[in-house]
């Protein structure tokens, strides 16, 4: 009976471990969404006012690109600019959106007859760039962020 007793004893005192309920804290809880949460994507893309009309995302993107692109090579068409040879030629800008929605040109990868032959084009860029629209920043879960991409501008010049 005595073996009984204490076996009985014994099980309450570890069975009680069973309902303890473990805290979990808010560090701990961020850091496990933090590790789930994908940063290279966002919500909704950078836009102009003129891309709120599109409903998906890819058409808010496309329509995004297609006014940056317009942009950069109407004012460059309008520039003149005297050349000896024909430049064909792809310019990767890399561009950054603050989530004040402030475009910045981080980096331009020219080749370099185009800039032999233009060798003001990265001012030319910023101030094409200085000329868009008001930008609306990205959103990611709800708040503005601040996103970089890369997009080609094709300049032919004869």
């Amino acid at each position: 009976m005595r073996y009984l007793f204490v076996f009985v004893f014994i099980l309450l005192l570890t069975s009680c471990e069973y309902f303890n309920v473990k805290k979990t804290s808010s560090e701990a809880i961020l850091k496990e969404e933090l590790q789930t949460f994908n940063w290279n994507d966002v919500d909704e893309y950078p836009s102009f006012e003129a891309c709120e009309a599109s409903i998906s995302k890819t058409e808010r993107t496309v329509c995004f690109q297609n006014i940056i692109t317009t942009s950069v090579t109407d004012f460059l068409q309008k520039e003149r600019v005297v050349v000896t040879q024909d430049i064909k030629d792809t310019i990767m800008l890399k561009l950054r959106v603050s989530n004040k929605g402030d475009l910045q040109l981080l980096d331009a990868k020219i080749d370099s007859l185009t800039t032999q032959e233009i060798p003001n084009i990265k001012q030319l860029l910023n101030r094409s760039l200085d000329s868009l629209p008001k930008l609306f920043p990205a959103i990611k879960r709800g708040q503005q962020v601040t996103t970089e991409f890369k997009l080609p501008i094709v300049i032919l010049v004869n």
